[in-house]
């Protein structure tokens, strides 16, 4: 329930942002105009955003035959957890990562890299996909998946509103056109931090059940922050808003992007872990 409360709010504030940000550049019909694009972006990004995500990393589905070890550990972890089966993916990134999306557990799907399958032990990529399922579990997967779909539409409208909003008189000045760009991302950002810190803990927690191993768990995190770290994945640079969906954090941590990191840290994350195996 607290979720779609949340969600509900979100949505109620991205609809009030892209008014204001038409108003800054279009006046009353600015504003009117990207109300309803705010509005339709909501009804949108509901049905669709978990296709635009995956599609956006390129992401193939396997079945039982093409997903092996793989698709067999996340039925089992769905079983565990009571879960109807999600649809499973596979992203060809050498970044070791992975996340889960759809709008409810009936129409949830869980990605893993390449890479990731590559570096963790089987143990680990349970440790993890438990992690994912976790999120389908708690119904976390809607509002990270819109919230990363809606913060880049969001950049998208100011820099579309910069090029053609307006006429002469009308079109908006240099110095609210700058301000604008600065707004865009820290509007983005601010959607990003509506996630919060406690969801990803909550994961780790419940996964920690779902696999009833928090240790495999807690291993994995070390590995991928270590190898993550060194292998940019160049998608999430070019769409940091997706960077929250992820298990760890798959920016550089350069520039601006360094703000869309909501993940708390991976050592705090560990302790917590181990203190659950340890039964504290």
């Amino acid at each position: 329930m607290f979720n779609w409360v949340k969600t509900t709010i979100l949505m109620a504030g991205i609809v009030a942002l892209f008014g204001a940000v038409g108003m800054l550049l279009g006046g009353k019909s600015g504003m009117l105009i990207a109300l309803g694009i705010g509005a339709a972006m909501n009804l949108f990004a509901y049905w669709n955003s978990d296709k635009m995500v995956l599609k956006m990393y390129r992401a193939q589905e396997v079945d039982a035959n093409s997903g092996g070890r793989y698709y067999a550990m996340v039925k089992e972890l769905a079983q565990n957890a009571g879960l109807p089966m999600p649809r499973v993916y596979v992203i060809d990134e050498a970044q070791p990562n992975a996340f889960a999306t759809g709008r409810n557990p009936e129409h949830a799907a869980v990605a893993a890299t390449s890479g990731i399958m590559q570096l963790l032990s089987d143990r680990e990529l349970r440790g993890v996909m438990a992690h994912e399922l976790a999120h389908v579990k708690h119904r976390d997967t809607l509002i990270s998946t819109m919230s990363a779909t809606v913060a880049g539409a969001i950049s998208m409208l100011a820099n579309f509103g910069m090029m053609f909003g307006g006429r002469g008189d009308n079109r908006p000045n240099p110095v609210l056109a700058m301000a604008v760009m600065i707004i865009a991302p820290i509007a983005a950002m601010l959607i990003q931090m509506a996630i919060s810190r406690a969801r990803e803990f909550g994961a780790d927690a419940r996964g920690a059940e779902i696999s009833r191993d928090p240790e495999a768990l807690a291993s994995a995190l070390k590995k991928i922050e270590a190898y993550a770290k060194g292998l940019p994945m160049p998608t999430a640079e070019a769409h940091p808003e997706t960077a929250q969906m992820m298990i760890i954090n798959p920016l550089s941590g350069n520039g601006i992007k360094s703000l869309f990191s909501t993940h708390p840290s991976t050592d705090e994350r560990v302790a917590k872990l181990v203190a659950i195996a340890r039964g504290a």
